[in-house]
C-alpha cells in the first residue's frame, strides 16, 4: 500500500502566559505500510517556517514516533503517559527537550484516519508550553504528485 494523501493538522501551543496560538494546515503526502506499522510524510514548506525540512510520522497503536529531516532534525515520541527526550536541531542552533505525552488516539486504517496527540514541553525539566496536534489522513481523489501546502493561523 502506498498511496496520494490530503494532510489536514490543526496545531496549538499554550505557552506559560496561557495564551493560545492555533495552527492549520492543508498539505499533500504519502501514506503507506510496512508490517503493521502506518507511516505518513509530507514536505514542509515556506509558510511552516520550516521549508527544506520532510516530516514523517510511524504509527502504531501504541506510539507515534514524529520524525523531521531537513533544516529542522528531530524525532519525538509520543506515548500515552510517558515522558521521552528529544534532541531539536535547527539552523538558529540545538537543544534537548522532553516530550510528556498526556492524550493521544490512533484510529487508522489502510484507508486514513486520524491521530490526535496533546503533549508537555519541558526544557530543563521546566514545563514551557502545552501542545498538541489533530491530523486527518484521507486518499487525494486525483492521486496526482502536485504538492500544494496552505497555512492559516489565530493568535
Amino acid at each position: 500500500m502506498n498511496k496520494n494523501v490530503i494532510i489536514s493538522v490543526v496545531g496549538t501551543q499554550t505557552g506559560e502566559d496561557n495564551d493560545e496560538n492555533r495552527m492549520e494546515l492543508v498539505t499533500e503526502g504519502k501514506f503507506y505500510k510496512k508490517d503493521n506499522t502506518y507511516y505518513v510524510t509530507y514536505k514542509e514548506s515556506e509558510v511552516t517556517g520550516m521549508e527544506g525540512t520532510t516530516t514523517t510520522l510511524k504509527i502504531t497503536d501504541a506510539n507515534i514516533t514524529l520524525m523531521r529531516f531537513g533544516t529542522v532534525n528531530t524525532q519525538f515520541i509520543f506515548e500515552q503517559g510517558q515522558k521521552h527526550m528529544a534532541y531539536y536541531d535547527t539552523e538558529s542552533g540545538a537543544l534537548t527537550i522532553g516530550i510528556y505525552t498526556n492524550e493521544f488516539s490512533v484510529n487508522v486504517n489502510d484507508s486514513g484516519g486520524e491521530i490526535s496527540v496533546g503533549y508537555e514541553v519541558e526544557i530543563d525539566n521546566h514545563v514551557t508550553g502545552f501542545n498538541g496536534f489533530r491530523m486527518l489522513i484521507r486518499e487525494a481523489a486525483d492521486q496526482t504528485d502536485s504538492t500544494r501546502s496552505e497555512l492559516t493561523t489565530d493568535n
